[in-house]
């Protein structure tokens, strides 16, 4: 799979998450397995005003290459702007994202409103392709619901378009997160257009990776299930090259990753505010471990981080303690 100079060999992509998918993150999943990566969506409308917190979302770092940066917006001369002010972040390609379905980003016709408006999408993928010398690619859905599925007729537009790579999360706006993701589309997708198709939607296990691989996808995204399960990439390549599962991460692993990802964030955002606001991860890397909710309790009166690791570390030491009694 190539997108512009970036050559890949089935990659296993982490989908684009607001608030979830920040460098720290990113790392975290990149030295899990994950091949490809994308920033946070990021509003047009505030990165050609230069909020901070708009240019810090799509500030990237060479450790996590291929990385694009993702845009959103719904008028062709701010994405233009946008695009050339993504290019000076570095990132290795541009998407484009016209998938999101939140009403506030689609009553602005962007996001998956441009799914209700095909020449509006058209143009607004070529205004981001004019503004910079990046590959540009896309991530969107199936159509607006299901009597609306237009996907194969996007295809076609966004490659004509110049668009270097397709990514399709397999529902329509109306669902959500809701129902199951189609993945039969994937396959008719392929058959429409050269360029490559990545597939995203209802990844949550190494079996769901390789099933959908056998559409004839060149890529697989991962979103939620990446995000309590950090290692479902490196599990997920493990399956596929030996059709064996890999081990549950020990509780020693899960601790020491999520230490590793909490440092990560310290680093970014300063300590208290680090602590703070990494309170959210430690469902993920605690999910299904006996007495993880009275931890969980308590970590969330701390505010620095050698507390948080005396007591990851000491929770481990009695997790092991109990399953070799």
């Amino acid at each position: 799979m190539n997108i512009g100079t970036i050559q890949l060999d089935k990659p296993l992509a982490l989908a684009p998450m607001e608030d979830v998918t920040d460098i720290p993150f990113r790392l975290i999943c990149k030295r899990l397995g994950a091949d490809l990566l994308y920033t946070e969506f990021t509003s047009c409308e505030a990165l050609i005003r230069d909020a901070r917190k708009a240019l810090a979302k799509i500030r990237v770092v060479d450790e996590e290459r291929p990385v694009a940066v993702q845009i959103f917006g719904g008028i062709e001369t701010s994405m233009e702007g946008a695009a050339q002010i993504a290019e000076r972040a570095n990132p290795d390609f541009i998407d484009i994202n016209c998938g999101c379905w939140v009403k506030k980003v689609v009553l602005r016709e962007s996001g998956a409103g441009l799914l209700r408006n095909l020449v509006k999408f058209e143009s607004i993928v070529k205004s981001v392709i004019s503004g910079t010398s990046l590959p540009v690619t896309v991530k969107t859905r199936l159509g607006w619901d299901e009597k609306s599925i237009v996907i194969l007729d996007v295809a076609r537009m966004v490659e004509q378009a110049g668009a270097k790579a397709l990514a399709v999360h397999c529902r329509t706006r109306d669902q959500g997160h809701r129902g199951n993701a189609d993945w039969s589309w994937l396959e008719k997708v392929k058959n429409v257009v050269s360029i490559p198709i990545i597939g995203n939607g209802d990844i949550q296990a190494s079996e769901d990776v390789k099933r959908m691989f056998e559409t004839g996808c060149d890529g697989v995204m991962i979103g939620r299930g990446a995000i309590q399960n950090p290692w479902i990439f490196q599990q997920a390549k493990h399956y596929m090259q030996t059709g064996e599962q890999m081990p549950e991460p020990s509780i020693g692993e899960r601790i020491d990753t999520c230490l590793e990802h909490l440092r990560l964030v310290v680093e970014a955002r300063g300590e208290q505010r680090g602590v703070v606001e990494f309170r959210k991860h430690y469902a993920g890397y605690l999910k299904g471990v006996r007495n993880a909710a009275k931890v969980r309790g308590e970590l969330m009166h701390f505010h620095e981080y050698a507390p948080v690791e005396a007591r990851l570390l000491a929770f481990a030491d009695e997790c092991m303690s109990e399953a070799a009694a």
